[in-house]
């Protein structure tokens, strides 16, 4: 029985030429191949199965090949080249830092590297996962890896490249490898297939190349996985069974459901997913993937981010066209959403179905929209009306304005008797040369008082000024507070003594005056017993200021609070007139310090003191 080998492993690439999807990388190796400007040390990190150890393996071969050819790539004909593929070469040393991870081991390379190449110029060592060495075998390496002997090459692999000390990347060329392409992945695929006489649609590596997941192995091994399973033909339905991978027609029909606003069909779509035994959460991840390629697919100038396969591609295309920018971001918001709350929530199953629900909301706008489309709907039939009856403009204007107020109102109106008496040749009337005059519905919402809007003039000077300069301000007509039965009404809501203080203090930003706004800003109402008035004790300059202001005033705390029965008063504080009747003097002090203590006199008298 023939050894059977992966194809993995038989079709790993042997050559710079076939490694795929990694161009730029090989092609700079290859320039430094032909300029002989080879580092001491490399570092090639990136994802799994992307060609790290394959490239490191090439290069090792190619720079130690005796006859390269005219591409500059190994001639596998030379004794170097027919070593190292026979796997006896002496010339390149791997080591897995995964299970050799040590000093020791370190200190056991180290060794190594002082022996000179037997065959070949080069002695290459290949140290994979490096990032599972210790940190003591980090610092055992450092000094050998900055300073190698001229026949020692160092080339480090990774797929966590920010676990290596700095000192290392310091001392190496840094190699990103990026994932390899799904066009890179099918094309690939295709020629391993033609290869083992598998025959297979492209839509069904489509799905193999988005499970791989931009890893050219994985790839392989799903590849494997289907031929075990289904032979030498594999078909769309088999691959996704095996590999339990949700269909993107599930996707497609789920977005037309939406488009339709047919909420019992995408709710009865999400059971048949959860039936087939796929996990939500992936359901969502896939849907939130699903609406970024009808975004990438709206233009031709982003097309190309979208990772497929020619057929899914156009059927991106077909409903990307059908599908309006809003639609989508909106769309995508509500995944996102849900994503979010997923993850906290008790009911996983409600939460999809609840975002299911407001996709299919989007095209109807919600209630706002549905009651727009009836003022029109009920607008149009006022015209028609009015069309109808086109010998009396005038009395199809009346009945199209009872029509709308109906509907505004919410009454039913007795509409007017249509004349009976219509000539059966009389012309129809063009609905678009009818000049109806339709009233507007508008919604009264209590205007916002804004303390910002009125003048705020400056008081006038308590003494004596001249016209001049009283002529500079202009003094307004003091406005009157407005009777209880004619002002605006806010309601007879209950409040709380902060809410009257945050409403008098949020004065402090619709006026531009300064002093009005120290006002509001450092005295607080006081509420007179149980009433809803207030009072505010001010002196009578302050008074004067703002004063003329305070029915506004009233007005905007009525509106904050809801409630228009409450008052703000103003109290005039009382300011204290006594003057002192005399300006004690240093020697008023002291005669008084002696009347109250005789025995001071003599110590003045004993010391001989003076009052300076």
């Amino acid at each position: 029985m023939e050894n059977y080998v992966v194809s993995a492993r038989k079709y790993r690439p042997d050559t710079f030429k076939s490694v795929v999807g990694q161009q730029a990388l090989t092609t700079t190796l290859k320039n430094a191949i032909v300029s002989a400007r080879l580092a001491h040390a490399y570092l090639f990190c990136g994802p799994r199965g992307v060609g790290k150890t394959t490239c490191a393996r090439i290069f090792a071969k190619t720079i130690n090949c005796m006859h390269p050819t005219s591409e500059h790539e190994a001639c596998n004909e030379c004794e170097s080249c027919m070593a190292f593929n026979e796997q006896r070469s002496m010339n390149i040393h791997e080591l897995d830092a995964a299970s050799n991870n040590s000093v020791d081991d370190i200190r056991n390379l180290i060794a190594q590297v002082r022996i000179p190449p037997q065959i070949g110029k080069y002695s290459v060592f290949i140290i994979d996962e490096v990032h599972m060495l210790s940190q003591a075998a980090f610092n055992a390496f450092l000094k050998t890896l900055e300073e190698p002997p001229a026949h020692a090459i160092f080339i480090l692999a990774t797929t966590e490249k920010h676990k290596i000390l700095p000192t290392i990347l310091s001392r190496c060329q840094i190699y990103d490898f990026s994932r390899i392409t799904m066009r890179d992945i099918i094309s690939h695929l295709k020629f391993v297939a033609d290869n083992e006489g598998v025959k297979v649609d492209e839509q069904t590596l489509e799905v193999v190349a988005q499970k791989a997941d931009g890893g050219m192995r994985d790839a392989l091994s799903i590849f494997d996985q289907l031929v075990s399973f289904s032979g030498k033909e594999i078909s769309y339905n088999t691959a996704i069974t095996n590999l339990n991978v949700l269909d993107s027609v599930h996707y497609f029909n789920l977005i037309n459901y939406a488009l339709q606003c047919d909420v019992p069909k995408s709710l009865l779509l999400y059971d048949e997913i959860l039936t087939l035994g796929f996990d939500a959460q992936n359901f969502i991840n896939g849907l939130g993937t699903h609406l970024r390629n009808l975004l990438v697919s709206k233009t031709p100038e982003t097309i190309r981010l979208l990772e497929s396969g020619e057929k899914t591609m156009e059927q991106y295309k077909e409903q990307a066209a059908r599908c309006h920018h809003k639609f989508i971001f909106k769309a995508l918001q509500i995944v996102a959403d849900a994503a979010q709350q997923y993850r906290i929530t008790n009911n996983k199953r409600l939460c999809v179905e609840i975002m299911l629900i407001k996709l299919c909301q989007i095209m109807t706008g919600g209630p706002e929209t549905e009651q727009k489309t009836k003022v029109q709907s009920i607008t149009s039939t006022a015209v028609q009306s009015a069309v109808q009856n086109g010998n009396n403009t005038s009395a199809g204007t009346t009945n199209a304005a009872a029509v709308v107020k109906q509907s505004a109102t919410g009454t039913e109106t007795q509409s007017p008797a249509q004349p009976q008496n219509v000539e059966s040749n009389e012309k129809k009337v063009d609905a678009n040369k009818v000049n109806v005059e339709i009233p507007k519905i508008i919604e009264t919402q209590p205007q916002q008082v804004e303390i910002s809007n009125i003048d705020f003039v400056a008081p006038p000077s308590m003494s004596t000024a001249s016209e001049a300069l009283q002529s500079t301000y202009q003094v307004q007509e003091k406005p009157k507070e407005t009777p209880a039965q004619t002002r605006k009404s806010y309601g007879n809501m209950a409040y709380t003594e902060q809410m009257i203080v945050n409403a008098w203090k949020q004065c402090k930003t619709q006026t531009k005056d300064t002093r009005l706004a120290s006002i509001f800003e450092t005295l607080v109402p006081q509420r007179n017993g149980d009433t809803d008035t207030w009072s505010v004790v001010l002196y009578p300059l302050q008074k004067q200021m703002i004063e003329d202001k305070m029915p506004v005033v009233n007005d905007f705390v009525r509106q904050q609070v809801s409630n228009d029965n409450v008052v703000i008063n103003i109290i005039v504080a009382k300011e204290s007139n006594e003057v002192s009747a005399k300006l004690y003097m240093p020697k008023d002090k002291l005669e008084k310090m002696m009347a109250d203590n005789p025995n001071l006199n003599t110590l003045i008298d004993n010391f001989k003191l003076r009052l300076d």
